[in-house]
């Protein structure tokens, strides 16, 4: 037996008395059952965020009508939100390079029903990892990048994207720099991952960077990807303690286990819905 749909609604506006008596009361008055409901204040900026997720079972609203007719709150309450669907899964592009333990990692949750998404395709720079996406049974494309043809490959992955319907892009370990175009395209939904060191090891090799002075803490950290490389808001971070017994092969088989775990869970709380931003920080409801 198929559950019953739900829907959920991320909100911020700024504080005041009467939010979740309104909200809520907006969804009684048409017979909603809260399966969810989160809030959070931050009394330096005075911001109320919210995360309410309903049935549908019930709900004398068809989906078509809650935009329009919770609209009018939101605007009496300046509200930021979004509305989606548990039924209405997220189309995710997975984007990787060499690199493959955040591939696998990732498609295997997905094959197992762990990550509820739809991957419609494989963009890479390299052809390496061609086979693994023919294992899984999803389309890879091959976009070899150079520094003359780069700008004319970002497009044609563009109107890829777009034939293809994604919503969310995950840098899965792929190793270019992404342009303004895609990220304006794009906005807050492309996650990437990458080792916690920065901006102390910047370049290539920062575990045999860490190795060489002694750390004794590793970790990733999953982020929005923005126009300011790796400045994005972080929706998740791991850390791992290390001592002078583990050798550069360990640092870095430690890593990845932490990158492949970091960024499963960021992507999860993003498609879940549970991921609400703003300026440059995240609130992300358990």
């Amino acid at each position: 037996m198929v559950p019953p749909d739900t829907a959920t609604l991320l909100i911020h506006c700024p504080d005041q008395p009467g939010l979740v008596h309104d909200v809520t009361g907006f969804l009684f008055s048409h017979g909603g059952n809260l399966m969810d409901l989160q809030q959070h204040i931050d009394p330096l900026e005075n911001v109320f965020f919210m995360r309410v997720e309903w049935s549908l079972e019930n709900f004398t609203l068809d989906k078509s009508e809650i935009e329009p007719r919770f609209a009018l709150l939101g605007k009496r309450h300046q509200m930021t939100w979004k509305l989606s669907f548990q039924s209405q899964r997220a189309r995710v592009a997975l984007f990787i390079s060499k690199e493959s333990h955040c591939l696998y990692d990732l498609l295997s949750r997905h094959e197992s029903g762990e990550l509820p998404v739809e991957i419609p395709l494989i963009i890479s720079n390299h052809d390496t990892l061609r086979s693994a996406a023919e294992r899984f049974g999803i389309p890879f494309h091959h976009f070899p990048i150079t520094k003359e043809n780069k700008a004319a490959q970002e497009r044609a992955q563009l109107e890829l994207l777009k034939e293809n319907r994604v919503d969310t892009i995950v840098l899965a370990r792929y190793m270019q720099i992404i342009s303004e175009q895609m990220i304006g395209d794009y906005p807050n939904d492309i996650i990437n991952i990458h080792h916690s060191f920065l901006p102390a090891f910047v370049g290539a090799k920062p575990y045999h960077q860490a190795y060489e002075r002694g750390v004794k803490i590793i970790g990733a950290t999953s982020h929005y990807v923005t126009a300011s490389l790796d400045q994005g808001p972080i929706i998740h971070q791991d850390v791992m303690r290390v001592s002078h017994e583990d050798s550069v092969a360990d640092l870095v088989r430690l890593g990845k286990d932490l990158e492949k775990t970091v960024l499963a869970k960021a992507v999860w709380w993003h498609v879940m819905n549970k991921v609400l931003v703003y300026h440059n920080k995240t609130v992300v409801f358990s």
